[in-house]
């Protein structure tokens, strides 16, 4: 089955979604769904009340609600209940909240856009670019982050060309790198910034986002001219490439006096700079 990983973003919520190529359809996280309808932050108990309230009514829609592995703010994968655009259209029914009408709309949205996505690559591109300008983000921003998707595409299509599998490998590699680069693990980056669910890359500052993108682009160059046999190999060459980008930031910090590494939220403090 090929799967392909994806955030959506439904009024600054986050809904983790996974494509499925051979249906050609996109599963939804409920749990988020959840989250962004109601605002509730005990997500997870809404829904179990709510199958327990359906399975009583002699619904079966909770009962056709699949499982599929995405990725939890810890960075690692977890099974979670998914629903495709058509349960989900159903589920909302069940859900009380004035922002169901709007969502209904989203997830239409969502469906269309990947089938243009398959014809056309760079509306990728350009809708990313208007997503995150609705966001706040500036111009200058912007055109790092893309970048940065990337630069760690090109790391990820390596790491998968040496065998190593998605998941836990790639997070304990990038864990690796952010650590070497930032003296951070990716969690306790996310920590330092005040995140749980959001993005890291989405909050870091440009000075942030260039010295990330020196130490995964390190990493990949590092490998293609190495050549790792192992998942321990891996591991070096992303210690390797991430202390490239250590060298600079200890540079740059020593010339400015300032540290790099740092809880500034990216929206918040680029907003309308250019």
């Amino acid at each position: 089955m090929e799967q392909k990983d994806a955030i959506k973003v439904f009024e600054d919520k986050q809904v983790r979604t996974v494509w499925d190529g051979d249906q050609e359809k996109w599963f939804f996280s409920i749990i988020d769904v959840i989250a962004a309808l109601t605002g509730s932050d005990r997500p997870r108990k809404y829904w179990n009340d709510l199958k327990a309230k359906l399975g009583k009514e002699g619904s079966q829609l909770s009962d056709k609600i699949g499982q599929l592995k995405m990725r939890s703010t810890d960075g690692k994968s977890y099974s979670t209940d998914v629903a495709d655009t058509e349960q989900l259209f159903r589920l909302i029914q069940s859900i009380p909240s004035p922002k169901a009408e709007p969502f209904k709309l989203w997830l239409a949205q969502v469906a269309n856009e990947r089938l243009d996505e398959m014809q056309d690559p760079e509306i990728t591109i350009d809708r990313a670019l208007e997503q995150y300008l609705r966001m706040g983000y500036s111009e200058n921003w912007i055109n790092q982050r893309l970048k940065s998707i990337e630069v760690r595409k090109e790391l990820t299509d390596e790491w998968k060309k040496r065998g190593l599998k998605q998941g836990q490998q790639f997070a304990t590699l990038t864990d690796i790198i952010t650590k070497a680069w930032a003296g951070r693990t990716t969690k306790d980056y996310k920590v330092l910034k005040g995140l749980k669910k959001e993005n890291l890359r989405d909050n870091m500052t440009n000075t942030e986002l260039i010295l990330n993108m020196l130490a995964e682009a390190s990493t990949k160059d590092i490998s293609q001219a190495t050549e790792p046999e192992s998942f321990d190999d891996s591991k070096e060459v992303a210690r390797q490439g991430g202390n490239v980008a250590k060298v600079a930031r200890l540079e740059l910090e020593a010339r400015t006096g300032k540290k790099v590494v740092s809880a500034m939220s990216a929206r918040k403090s680029l907003k309308g700079k250019g």
